[in-house]
């Protein structure tokens, strides 16, 4: 289909040929009129072509101006998803520094918190850090590591003298004093145990290694003595069947 544009050309070509054969039919006057009227004729059609021709200049000129704008839009969206994502990724971040800070607090919390410890027939509560540490120095008794036994369960009653470990503790201290050879100092640990708890499970048999250790240092009289009063105290335990039998070779 022709533009408008063509149609237009098309039409003044027309009304161009027109006073030619009105000259031939009509007089002077009505010749002059015909030529005016085909100039106003093309003086329309030509302001249609001009208005036409800027009408496209414009309408390139405006699809050029929402192509740049459909680009920068384009843009601003591509700038806009990566400021979301960059947020998302510190957002996730906050979370995740968030939960391992409420992860720390509630370990923290819980370390704080005293919990129920059964030990040697008795149950009382005791903080983890108790536990943990109480269980450090058995495990260097068990290794025979005498010396560092002997530090750990010192240190242990030096920080918590009121805990409920402590007769346990003072037990095995005694008994990794006696191996290093420190017989007075392992009299004197289970002496504590046996003054200070005298009805723990542990307190018979730290009756029978005060004995030992006054057997090492030669000092039988008080051996025997520590012995009797361990079987008056609690015949019933083992620790007084084994007292009877050293009693029998002592005398």
């Amino acid at each position: 289909m022709p533009s408008r544009a063509a149609l237009a050309c098309i039409a003044t070509c027309a009304a161009l040929s027109w006073p030619m054969q009105a000259h031939a039919l009509f007089s002077d006057d009505e010749a002059r009129k015909a030529v005016i009227d085909v100039r106003q004729r093309l003086d329309a059609a030509q302001a249609t072509i001009n208005e036409l021709k800027q009408n496209e200049s414009t309408s390139r000129r405006s699809l050029l101006e929402l192509s740049n704008l459909i680009e920068q839009l384009r843009s601003e969206i591509a700038q806009v998803r990566g400021q979301n994502e960059q947020l998302a990724r510190q957002v996730a971040d906050l979370q995740r520094m968030q939960k391992d800070a409420q992860q720390g607090m509630e370990q923290r919390l819980r370390e704080m918190e005293p919990a129920t410890v059964s030990l040697d027939g008795r149950e009382f509560q005791a903080l983890p850090a108790e536990k943990r540490e109480y269980e450090v120095a058995l495990e260097a008794l068990r290794a025979s590591d005498f010396p560092r036994a002997e530090a750990a369960f010192e240190g242990f009653l030096r920080k918590y003298p009121d805990s409920g470990f402590s007769p346990s503790v003072l037990y095995w201290l005694g008994n990794a004093q006696y191996a290093n050879g420190k017989y007075r100092d392992a009299i004197g640990s289970h002496r504590r145990l046996v003054n200070g708890y005298p009805t723990h499970p542990r307190t018979p048999e730290a009756m029978l290694a005060v004995a030992n250790s006054q057997i090492e240092l030669k000092d039988i009289k008080s051996a025997r003595r520590t012995l009797e009063d361990l079987v008056k105290a609690h015949p019933k335990t083992e620790a007084a069947a084994v007292a009877r039998d050293r009693l029998a070779r002592l005398r």
